[in-house]
């Protein structure tokens, strides 16, 4: 068997880059990338292995990994009002899959450093001109004007990203998370009375459990799921995530460690960590084999997302994972499902059965927002709640046919609400039943449509429903038109 050709950080640059950036100011991007290489490291290995291990507890269907947060962020959004509400839907959405499932959750946000993004195009129209398209706030800005790309983004990113993770730190560590206070998570604005009393319903469940742990001398929080970090009912382990998209970025902040003594039998041993975050993933524009971000990606020791499509062919999906998990390591790879509602069928089974041969440990989780996107008629980008859960639905009954299980979901949401409290307007459906006239009402995000607060919780409770029924042997695979009606009022054809 040859051995694996060697690899450094730079080794990427030997390679085709997908969705490169061209910076017209060379020796600025060089001072940036230097001063980035100096800064601190914003996670560490101890908790990337953390998460690793974490990782392959879902993998075993010992654990359900939740991945959510934004499209893609930006510097402005960065406050305590989005971030607090960012948090407390991730909690809040997490909360209910634990009542339902019985299963410890593990969070991954789409969150500090998720600030760039791939685009089909490398210029847009606006009006009558031809600009560079708007590739996320650590490349270029959102105004027409301000297209070129400039190397002192990435710096803003490097400390957005730290001040956002700080923050969030403080939150999970001051009570924000506690258990004993979940009604804290901002249910204030939600207009629906059934969510509002099922998520009602959950917390008097809770807090009589609690309340009885607390009563018998049992502190709830020995677990995994209630104990996180410190082993409290009041913290939580939170992981951040971005895709690995701005190679000269990731390497900066990619550092040679020390491998934490817990898991490593080598004494001495190091590896190399990108320590800008604790999960990053290759997208479905730059997963080509021969490509910088695979060869960047299969070195270092992060776990790793793989977004897989409609166009990925089930041998190039098996000698990707030969390539970025050599040594098939548990918990190392996550492979993200985003086909469409309407391609679920025609592919999720090849692609199972395929990597089922390849004897390679996978965590599979469902993105059914990527592949769903669509214009309404007014001109903006949309989803519809119908497709979301159809994919979605699809995804949990085919891998139970195949013997497999969906290991979780990954979402675009957010908790953000405007100067009234009223939840965002950009995709279509659940049980607010959002119509298109509608949309613009409350239309913020600069990228992808993202679900709001009440149809986060709408995808919480049928996921939810269905784990809590299958741990009852009420039923095998979800049935989504039944589901669907029970969220909506509405058949899902």
């Amino acid at each position: 068997m040859s051995s694996k050709p060697s690899w450094s950080p730079s080794s990427w640059t030997s390679k085709p880059v997908a969705q490169d950036v061209e910076y017209p100011d060379r020796k600025g991007l060089s001072k940036v990338l230097s001063k980035l290489e100096t800064l601190p490291p914003l996670v560490t290995p101890s908790e990337i292995e953390r998460l690793r291990y974490q990782l392959s507890l879902v993998q075993r269907n010992e654990a359900f990994l939740l991945h959510a947060g934004d499209c893609a962020e930006s510097f402005d959004a960065c406050t305590n009002e989005n971030i607090s509400a960012k948090i407390g839907l991730i909690l809040s959405f997490s909360l209910i899959l634990i009542w339902g499932a019985r299963l410890p959750i593990v969070r991954i946000g789409r969150i500090a450093g998720q600030y760039a993004k791939p685009r089909s195009s490398r210029t847009e129209q606006v009006g009558d001109r031809e600009v560079l398209s708007f590739r996320g706030d650590n490349v270029n800005g959102l105004d027409i004007d301000d297209r070129t790309p400039d190397p002192e983004r990435l710096l803003r990113a490097y400390f957005h990203s730290a001040t956002t993770l700080n923050h969030v730190r403080g939150l999970l560590t001051s009570g924000f998370a506690s258990l004993h206070q979940p009604r804290d998570w901002s249910l204030s604005h939600v207009r629906s009375p059934s969510l509002r009393n099922e998520f009602e319903s959950i917390v008097e469940d809770l807090t009589d459990a609690l309340d009885f742990s607390r009563t018998i001398g049992q502190d709830a929080g020995a677990s995994f799921e209630l104990g996180g970090a410190k082993s409290t009912v009041g913290e939580v382990d939170f992981y951040t995530s971005h895709e690995g998209l701005m190679l000269d970025y990731e390497q900066a902040l990619t550092r040679e460690c020390p491998v934490p003594k817990s898991v490593s039998s080598v004494p001495n041993e190091k590896a190399y960590y990108n320590t800008s975050a604790h999960f990053l993933w290759i997208g479905d524009r730059t997963r080509q084999l021969d490509g910088g971000h695979v060869e960047y990606f299969r070195g270092i020791k992060n776990p790793i997302g793989i977004k897989v499509g409609p166009s990925m062919q089930s041998d190039e999906l098996v000698r990707l994972l030969d390539i970025v998990n050599s040594e098939k390591v548990p918990g190392r790879v996550t492979l993200i499902t985003r086909y469409g509602a309407g391609k679920v069928e025609n592919y999720l089974l090849e692609h199972i059965k395929a990597v089922k041969l390849s004897l390679h440990p996978v965590v599979w989780i469902c993105d059914p927002m990527h592949g769903n996107t669509l214009t309404s008629n007014t001109g903006l980008k949309t989803r519809h709640f119908r497709t979301i859960i159809n994919e979605l639905t699809s995804c949990i009954r085919i891998h139970s046919e195949c013997d497999s299980r969906l290991g979780g979901v990954s979402l675009e949401f957010t908790g953000e609400l405007n100067d009234e409290g009223f939840s965002v307007t950009e995709c279509l459906g659940g049980s607010m039943e959002l119509s298109e006239e509608q949309l613009g009402l409350r239309y913020q995000s600069f990228c992808d449509p993202r679900l709001n607060f009440e149809q986060s919780l709408d995808v919480a409770f049928l996921i939810s429903k269905h784990y809590k029924d299958e741990r009852r042997g009420k039923q095998k695979g979800m049935e989504k038109d039944v589901l669907f009606t029970e969220l909506s009022g509405k058949p899902s054809s």
